[in-house]
């Protein structure tokens, strides 16, 4: 995610750049580190419309996702701790039943 924001802010910063230089402007477009490609502006504007907003889509899908794993963590918890209980519940009615099971071996 915080990758995804990275790569959302270069995209806006670098939109707003180019919004401010005329249409005639050479633009050059980093290719590979040190190497750069002569584009027009059009070309760059809209593949950084393009990050931008498959950026913000991620983001706003991983936060989605992460609400649904909240959400489904917080229920498993609660069945965790009414099992917990019932657990607790069974053993304090049958003395017995507790002692068989704490003599029980694992294999």
């Amino acid at each position: 995610m915080r990758s995804k924001e990275g790569e959302k802010k270069r995209a806006y910063l670098t939109l707003e750049e180019l919004r401010q230089l005329p249409e005639d402007t050479n633009t050059y477009k980093t290719v590979v580190i040190q190497m750069f490609i002569l584009e027009p502006k059009s070309v760059l504007l809209n593949e950084q419309e393009q990050k931008f907003n498959d950026s913000e889509s991620a983001i706003a899908s991983m936060q989605v996702s992460l609400i649904s794993i909240s959400t489904s963590k917080e229920y498993l918890e609660k069945q965790i701790g009414e099992l917990e209980n019932n657990i607790k519940e069974l053993l304090q009615q049958d003395p017995g039943l507790a002692r068989q099971i704490l003599s029980m071996t694992v294999q």
